[in-house]
């Protein structure tokens, strides 16, 4: 029978096996190192997107934020002005309110015969000292008063006589009265005037 040796022929098959796994274990390198190098500039390049990204938003955060404090100071600065222009209404009112006072009661005054030497208000009383020739014209001066709109519960509080200079003998009178409210006051005079 022939013989066949094929040792030669496992050992090349051998070398071959081990050849091809040093291959593929060096390519396998090859290519790990290939895919973690472009994992690496991936990732770097995503970094330095990221840091351009935040770069842009941090400016536009300061951009708003100086917005945002001008617009908290303008409204500080409205706030500001509507209590001033608050303010002014209410002295307007007052101002309004006084001058209605004023007016009503030297309507009310007994011409030629009296007068007011002072007049002391708060919000619901009202004081008026005065000057009157005779008793009648501070009686009448009363029931003025009490057709006003604006006075309610006149009192007499003291009269009495006073020497003047030139020896003239008058009556010195102080009234209290109870203050209407301006607004129930006009309801009342657009009352009486139908």
């Amino acid at each position: 029978m022939i013989k066949i040796n094929l040792l030669p022929f496992r050992l090349a098959r051998k070398k071959e096996n081990i050849r091809r796994q040093v291959s593929i274990f060096f390519l396998s390198i090859v290519m790990i190192a290939l895919g973690l190098t472009w994992y690496t500039l991936n990732m770097d390049k995503k970094v330095v997107e990221t840091r351009a990204l935040t770069k842009q938003v941090k400016a536009q955060i300061a951009l708003y934020k100086e917005k945002a404090d001008r617009v908290t100071q303008i409204k500080k600065n409205l706030k500001i002005l509507e209590n001033k222009l608050k303010i002014v209404s209410s002295l307007e009112k007052q101002r309004n309110a006084q001058l209605l006072f004023l007016e009503e009661l030297s309507d009310k005054i007994v011409p030629e015969r009296m007068w007011i030497e002072s007049v002391k208000a708060d919000s619901t009383r009202v004081t008026l000292k005065g000057i009157a020739f005779d008793n009648p014209t501070i009686a009448d001066f009363m029931k003025n008063l009490e057709t006003s709109f604006l006075f309610a519960n006149i009192d007499l509080k003291q009269s009495k006589v006073q020497t003047f200079q030139g020896g003239v003998m008058l009556k010195s009178f102080e009234l209290l009265c109870t203050k209407k409210k301006v607004k129930d006051a006009m309801g009342n005079k657009g009352k009486k005037g139908k």
